[in-house]
């Protein structure tokens, strides 16, 4: 992974498998900027090419944010794609990403950064977290992620209720409805995020990476189709004696032996 000088608006660190990335802007609520969604994108990309990772954590620096929503200061002045704030390419670098993305709300998630922890595969949060939707009180919306996988967590008509009357919500309401994964006490939240992640270290990479797949094909259309099969596909093709024997029978421009396929 690149060090942490090399990121402005991040902080990134190992602890064994864990991956841990950082919103660090503190003082601005940790609200992503164009700077924070590209650095995040990166860090998460750069995370896919290495090997020792196993669960990637994403939090807020500071013990009163986790994320509350984007700035738009430093988009250009223009219709076009650099007028747009890159927030959807970090949404989907995380759903289809292979590893699992750990939330660990450590304070107030509003805006986008609730949706920021909605697109993550598990959440936890602290007892004293609070969780927001805002749009429609400053005339801003999602209409995608922020949307149709809060349906998915909560309910219709409990998602429309976050979206449309914009009341804080506390940790344990949160819990109560299916919007996080646990709470836990302030004072054990560093513990019990690493436990959690830990935890799923353990696990079998490439199990987890199919189920991870499998259950974003639903809403991926064909990019989730063909990571389910890429992903079952590649393990297949290079570890099995059945595909090695088939390959070498091609190649060998001969009838394959089905002896061969079990062994």
């Amino acid at each position: 992974m690149p060090t942490e000088p090399e990121y402005s608006t991040i902080l990134v660190s190992e602890d064994g498998p864990i991956l841990t990335i950082t919103l660090n802007r503190p003082d601005h609520g940790n609200m992503f900027n164009v700077t924070m969604l590209r650095e995040i994108h990166a860090a998460l990309e750069e995370s896919r090419r290495e090997t020792h990772t196993r669960v990637i954590v994403l939090t807020g620096s500071g013990e009163r944010f986790f994320c509350i929503g984007g700035e738009k200061d430093q988009l250009e002045d223009t219709l076009g794609y650099p007028g747009v704030l890159p927030v959807v390419d970090v949404y989907s670098m995380i759903e289809r990403h292979p590893k699992p993305v750990i939330a660990a709300v450590n304070g107030y998630a509003v805006g986008g950064g609730n949706v920021l922890h909605v697109v993550c595969d598990l959440t936890i949060a602290k007892r004293s977290a609070v969780f927001r939707q805002v749009g429609p009180m400053m005339g801003s919306y999602d209409a995608g992620y922020g949307t149709w996988m809060l349906e998915d967590l909560i309910g219709r008509k409990r998602a429309k209720e976050m979206w449309f009357l914009n009341e804080k919500i506390s940790a344990d309401r949160a819990y109560e409805i299916g919007l996080v994964n646990r709470v836990v006490d302030d004072e054990a939240f560093t513990d019990e995020v690493r436990a959690m992640a830990l935890a799923v270290a353990e696990r079998g990479s490439h199990a987890l990476r199919a189920v991870k797949a499998s259950l974003a094909a639903r809403t991926g259309g064909v990019e989730g189709l063909s990571r389910v099969a890429n992903d079952l596909l590649m393990p297949y093709y290079l570890h099995t004696d059945e595909a090695q024997e088939l390959s070498a029978a091609f190649r060998g421009k001969r009838t394959p032996d089905p002896e061969r396929f079990n062994h």
